[in-house]
């Protein structure tokens, strides 16, 4: 079995969920509660991932990621480096194609929170950013937690936008979807079985937990 590759997998569904969930949560609670104009074409942004094949959302990537798009001269001056065929470039192709799994079950999670409870919050001088922290946050762990679990699998499963954008590096960007889709074409079957079948076993565990923490919080 091919145990680096799975090993990338992890670590980078570990990373994508630890940017994912420090980033979508305030997202979140911007959606959740803002009453500003405009607020359903941000969220329609956000969730556009969803509506794309993964392979448009590589491309615009590739764009946006390579030596000539903005995004990829910025981390060359700053760095030095290049985004392309980097761990670093999977990773925020990971961030932008699972956002909205992240984003969804946070703003449902907040969305059931009493607003008197941010109401008592703020009459006792709480600004936003206390109660966001002190109120909303301690009340929608589960779905927080939720949204962690589902970015994970996700980007476990990620596969035609990393191939856009990383390629096959082994060690930096050959995670196993990818290192699946190569034994079947070089016709090891057996290779390709055995990876799959690893996924078996860990998707389920996550998903009988995501089933858990949804019926915690009805």
């Amino acid at each position: 079995m091919d145990f680096q590759s799975l090993l990338l997998t992890l670590k980078l569904s570990m990373f994508t969920t630890v940017v994912l969930v420090a980033l979508a949560a305030p997202l979140a609670y911007f959606i959740a509660f803002s009453g500003m104009r405009g607020k359903t074409f941000i969220e329609a942004l956000i969730y556009i991932p969803t509506a794309l094949p993964p392979t448009v959302i590589g491309f615009y990537l590739l764009v946006v990621m390579g030596p000539h798009g903005f995004a990829g001269r910025a981390w060359t001056s700053l760095t030095g480096g290049y985004l392309l065929f980097t761990f670093t470039g999977i990773v925020i192709a990971s961030i932008v194609y699972s956002i909205p799994f992240a984003v969804q079950p946070m703003k449902a999670a907040f969305q059931k929170i009493d607003r008197r409870l941010l109401e008592n919050a703020y009459v006792l001088g709480l600004t936003k950013k206390a109660a966001f922290f002190r109120v909303v946050i301690p009340n929608s762990i589960s779905g927080i937690a939720a949204a962690a679990v589902l970015v994970f699998l996700h980007s476990m499963g990620a596969f035609g936008v990393l191939m856009m954008v990383g390629g096959s590096v082994p060690g930096e960007t050959r995670v196993a979807s990818i290192a699946i889709y190569e034994a079947v074409e070089a016709m090891d079957y057996r290779g390709a079985g055995l990876l799959s079948l690893a996924f078996i076993p860990m998707s389920y565990a996550f998903l009988l937990l995501v089933n858990k923490l949804n019926e915690e919080k009805k």
